[in-house]
Parts: structure tokens; C-alpha cells; sequence
């Protein structure tokens, strides 16, 4: 797991946090910057693990040259 899948969990984590504490406190800005934060994550977390199978692509291709 690289650092923008990490970083992506984690605002997804924020955002969900966000939108029950939106939800308890019935303060609706609070719920969709909750949304929006884990929109956010999402978008991150997906494009680490899409950096992390180019990268393993490439380490297989790399490696299957030098033998």
C-alpha cells in the first residue's frame, strides 16, 4: 500500500466522520464537506492503487528482461 492509498483511507474516514457528526448536530455544511471529503478519498485511493499496478507492471516487465 503506497501513500496516496493511505492518505485516500484516511479522508474517507474523515468524511464519514464528518457526515455523522453532520448528521447528529443536524448541521447539513458539515455533512457534505463530509461527502465530499470522502468523494475525495475515494478519487485518492483509487488512483494509489492504480500507481501501485503500473508500478508492479512495470517491476514484472523489468524483471522478465534481465533473465
Amino acid at each position: 500500500m503506497n501513500n496516496d492509498e493511505l492518505n485516500g483511507k484516511g479522508d474517507q474516514l474523515k468524511g464519514r466522520a464528518k457526515q455523522a457528526w453532520g448528521d447528529v448536530t443536524n448541521n447539513e455544511k458539515v455533512h457534505d464537506e463530509g461527502v465530499a471529503d470522502e468523494a475525495s478519498g475515494n478519487v485518492q485511493e483509487g488512483f494509489g492503487k492504480a500507481r501501485r499496478k503500473v508500478g508492479d507492471a512495470l517491476h514484472d516487465v523489468a524483471h522478465k528482461i534481465k533473465e
